[in-house]
């Protein structure tokens, strides 16, 4: 089988964006007369829970919040105001991709393999993340974005990925999938996608059977990463070559 598209996840896997998103929520929770201060612990519990109103939502569901409390009517507008505190920390330079990253898009970019992205988080914070820290070269050759808005239910479930392969095009087991989650390789291989994990900072003790390859991250020529688990044995960063190899086996 032709490698013909790299589908990436945002969070965790482009960087580590996690820190900044319970920074916002934290930062929008007085908006709204709350005192909830979700400290690290906490936050990569929650994060089982894949989205950021859902988040929330499971969050008064542990308080017990009751049904019709009217807090819950606001779930909309309490994450729009942490939407606004993420994305003007992303647009200041607050983040910095993971290594290898732009590397290997622009390896893709090279060889004519399509880029794209299948993700649980908003639009709106990707095209933040986007315009912040990458090259117009790279953001034009992102045509297709799948984006945690776009579907009602989001990963573990393959919907976002089946609407990018859908919209790519190809055949699931032409593609590969970047995830950092669980949840994000439940996802991707629901949809028949090989996936390639990158743990990240809240998700290094999540359980990963199933992967096609587990590194580290990407790495560099000069910054060789840990090879895991699955293909990629002998290479010290993942290159669009190494990626071709394995579907050529």
């Amino acid at each position: 089988m032709t490698l013909k598209a790299l589908i990436f996840d945002v969070d965790g896997t482009l960087s580590e964006t996690e820190e900044l998103h319970r920074r916002a929520f934290n930062q929008a929770f007085p908006e709204f007369d709350l005192d909830w201060n979700w400290d690290q612990t906490l936050y990569r519990r929650l994060l089982n829970v894949t989205g950021g109103k859902e988040r929330i939502a499971s969050y008064m569901d542990e308080l017990n919040f009751s049904a019709d409390h009217p807090l819950r009517a606001r779930i909309p507008e309490m994450h729009a105001a942490k939407t606004r505190y993420y994305t003007g920390y992303v647009s200041s330079g607050e983040l910095e991709l993971r290594p290898g990253v732009t590397r290997l898009m622009s390896e893709a970019i090279a060889a004519g393999i399509e880029i794209s992205i299948a993700t649980t988080t908003s639009l709106a914070n990707v095209n933040a993340l986007l315009e912040a820290n990458f090259s117009r070269q790279i953001i034009e050759a992102i045509k297709i974005i799948g984006a945690g808005d776009m579907v009602e239910k989001k990963k573990p479930t393959p919907d976002v990925y089946n609407i990018v392969v859908e919209q790519l095009g190809f055949a699931p087991d032409e593609c590969i999938a970047f995830e950092d989650s669980r949840n994000g390789l439940l996802s991707a291989k629901a949809a028949g996608i090989p996936t390639l994990i990158t743990p990240s900072i809240y998700t290094d003790d999540h359980d990963f059977t199933g992967a096609a390859c587990i590194v580290s991250d990407l790495g560099e020529p000069d910054a060789p990463n840990s090879h895991i688990a699955g293909f990629g044995i002998g290479h010290s960063y993942v290159s669009i070559e190494m990626l071709q190899n394995s579907f050529n086996r």
